[in-house]
């Protein structure tokens, strides 16, 4: 059974539904007051809080879709900014930590979204205010709409406000060794490292691979991996220890 609820004409609820924190409640917490309040209902509506016929564009589903831009080009800004010397690669490995499903989720529990959320009751009952990949839409649909209501300024002070911690978090996702040596030849206009295994010991069930890595004009290094590509990964991070390029414990 189903009653005509708040989410515009012909659109039904699932009776049951369970009732989330009221719209000015969230603008509080989200520091903006909409002008059209619609667009963050469904912002928060999930597919579960209406009855079998209703209307997917009165759910979170096509703003999500908005505000996964919106998100992308918010944090990639953020990033040129604050790592000026950081080549593609590692802006690239940053970004994609930063706008996965599990910091957007952790972003809406931040924000209370989960408490928010329009969900029919038995999604609530299995624990939908708290799943993951519905807090990381719900936040993705939020940033849309505050775009779409308030304008880029708005969602950017949104996504800085959550993100900017974030952004020198010691959570940042390891370097890849191998990539970053090769972005620092190439920005000394030398050609790409070569690697060669140097040696290989250990039953054949369970070798271990010398790997010799070379730079024109530099001293080879090598180090041992239980891979030819562990190696490789393992000699690309000591070339960059000696060089001064990374710490020793950059890549732990």
């Amino acid at each position: 059974m189903a009653v005509d609820g708040p989410l515009g004409p012909g659109v039904q609820l699932v009776v049951g539904m369970a009732k989330p924190l009221a719209l000015d409640v969230v603008e509080e917490r989200l520091g903006y007051r909409f002008q059209d309040r619609e667009l963050l209902r469904r912002a928060l509506t999930h597919a579960s809080a209406l009855d079998n016929d209703g209307d997917h564009r009165q759910t979170y589903q096509r703003l999500e879709f908005v505000g996964d831009r919106v998100l992308g080009l918010t944090i990639a800004e953020m990033l040129f900014a604050a790592f000026p010397d950081a080549a593609e690669g590692e802006l690239a490995r940053r970004l994609n930590h930063l706008v996965r499903q599990e910091t957007c989720a952790a972003v809406a529990l931040e924000a209370d979204l989960g408490k928010a959320m329009l969900i029919g009751e038995g999604e609530a009952q299995s624990g939908g205010r708290k799943k993951r990949p519905l807090l990381a839409d719900v936040c993705e649909a939020v940033i849309a709409a505050l775009y779409l209501d308030g304008g880029f300024d708005v969602a950017r002070r949104f996504i800085e406000k959550h993100w900017r911690e974030r952004l020198h978090s010691k959570d940042a996702p390891r370097r890849d060794a191998k990539t970053m040596l090769q972005e620092w030849a190439q920005g000394r206009g030398l050609e790409p490292p070569t690697y060669a295994i140097a040696d290989r010991s250990g039953p054949d069930h369970e070798p271990v691979f010398l790997v010799e890595v070379s730079v024109a004009g530099f001293e080879g290094m090598t180090a041992k991996g239980r891979s030819r590509r562990q190696g490789e990964q393992a000699a690309a991070a000591a070339f960059l220890v000696r060089e001064g390029v990374w710490s020793e414990n950059e890549n732990d």
